[in-house]
């Protein structure tokens, strides 16, 4: 058997790493210069930030089982902040050091910034969903559900709705309120430690994807930088994979791209018109990565905090990776930012984070990075495909297929060990098959 994996995100490597640790044969190909896809290094006047600004929480079980793995210092990768959700100065829940579910229920009777029957209400509606098992007989959307069970303004305007934002990428006005308590399940209320806050301490590339590489390569695989697939062909025993320079053949192949670009590499293929369509489907939230840099040092309260203004959350670089009078502020979803220029967000930001935390350093220089299509919009009534389709030879991976998930990094991750776990097992089914033809 040998493997063909498109793409160099999170999401291939995965599948890249189960199976050069299950001893097979492996070859990633990355159209780009930097690995890791949708969560990769920029490199700004030598200054290394992130394509996109992303958090790992204590539910990552199989992300943080991977960067363990691979990660020559995985104890030194990451910062760990138990849950202590801050909107600056309006509204704090900390979680408190007991088993779950009382470390949430105690953080949210002592929220502060929401009156004593909006807490009481947010305790009802979290006590509710784990009566029902956190399912929902049909999905509606996320404010649907929050209006049913009577949560107020504050809680709505600080937690319900930013969690929303930040988990899912989709306003909460159209978000599947499904998915939504899939995350509240497993990323909060699972275990105390699941709602734990893990921030990168370098860039996201240096976080899984290059390690990843090196731990492949010295199981025997190749990685294949700046090699863009172009197209595959299937001849029912193998799969090719066109590039530039030329043709290999595979005996399985997996489309670890984004959707769309997954949608371009399959529809010619027989059987996969279909997945090609679903694909085609898709709507898109963007997700825009506002960097500053000061002149000066400077120190905010708390490493992530959240804001009221444009942007939803700000990053204290310099206390998580050593980045002098470096801020970064996330803004999720679409909204009138997407009109601006570069530089008029930029200044934009700087001043609303001047209002909060000022007076700053002057601004030296700034780098706004849009992704437009950062995420797929996790609606109510998304048709999302599975890993397996109708080729065998064939496998999607990606932050986008069916789950319980959003479009998370974990999501990504647990893609690409389903799709390589759908390889191992078809190699386990090829071997019978010859045993059976030797008897």
């Amino acid at each position: 058997m040998n493997v063909a994996v498109i793409g160099g995100g999170y999401a291939g490597f995965a599948a890249a790493v189960t199976l050069a640790d299950a001893g097979v044969a492996v070859t990633v190909y990355e159209a780009a210069r930097e690995l890791g896809g949708r969560a990769r290094r920029v490199v700004v006047n030598g200054v290394a930030l992130d394509n996109g600004l992303h958090i790992l929480i204590g539910a990552y079980r199989e992300t943080l089982r991977l960067v363990r793995e691979v990660h020559a210092t995985p104890s030194e990768a990451l910062t760990r902040l138990p849950l202590d959700w801050q909107v600056h100065q309006r509204f704090r829940l900390k979680a408190a050091p007991l088993p779950a579910p009382l470390h949430l229920a105690f953080g949210v009777f002592m929220a502060r910034g929401a009156s004593w029957r909006e807490r009481l209400a947010a305790a009802r509606f979290v006590r509710a969903m784990r009566a029902q098992h956190f399912r929902l007989l049909e999905d509606i959307s996320v404010s649907a559900l929050l209006a049913a069970h009577g949560q107020g303004p504050a809680f709505q305007r600080y937690f319900w709705e930013p969690l929303c934002l930040a988990a899912l990428n989709t306003p909460p006005a159209i978000a599947s309120a499904q998915v939504f308590l899939n995350v509240l399940r497993d990323g909060a209320l699972a275990h105390r430690s699941a709602g734990d806050m893990l921030l990168a301490r370098g860039d996201l590339s240096t976080l899984f994807p290059e390690p990843a590489a090196n731990h492949v390569r010295t199981h025997g695989g190749r990685v294949e930088l700046g090699s863009r697939v172009e197209g595959l062909v299937h001849t029912g025993e193998a799969v090719g994979v066109k590039t530039q320079r030329d043709t290999q053949w595979y005996t399985q192949v997996i489309c670890a791209v984004s959707p769309y670009s997954a949608a371009a590499l399959i529809a010619a293929l027989p059987g996969l018109k279909d997945i090609a369509a679903t694909l085609d489907q898709l709507r898109y939230q963007p997700i825009y990565s506002v960097y500053l840099q000061l002149t000066k040092s400077v120190r905010l309260p708390a490493p992530m905090l959240g804001l009221t203004g444009l942007a939803q959350w700000v990053f204290d670089r310099e206390a998580l990776c050593g980045q002098r009078g470096l801020l970064a502020a996330v803004i999720s979803g679409k909204g009138a930012h997407q009109g601006m220029t570069q530089e008029e967000l930029a200044r934009k930001v700087y001043g609303e984070l001047d209002a909060e935390f000022g007076p700053l350093p002057p601004l030296a220089w700034h780098r706004v990075i849009a992704e437009k299509r950062a995420t797929f919009e996790c609606a109510v009534g998304v048709k999302r495909p599975s890993t397996r389709t109708p080729l065998a030879h064939v496998h999607l991976a990606g932050d986008y297929t069916a789950s319980d998930y959003p479009a998370t990094l974990e999501a990504a991750v647990r893609s690409g060990m389903a799709a390589a776990a759908q390889v191992l097992e078809s190699g386990v089914g090829a071997q019978e098959a010859l045993a059976r033809q030797s008897l």
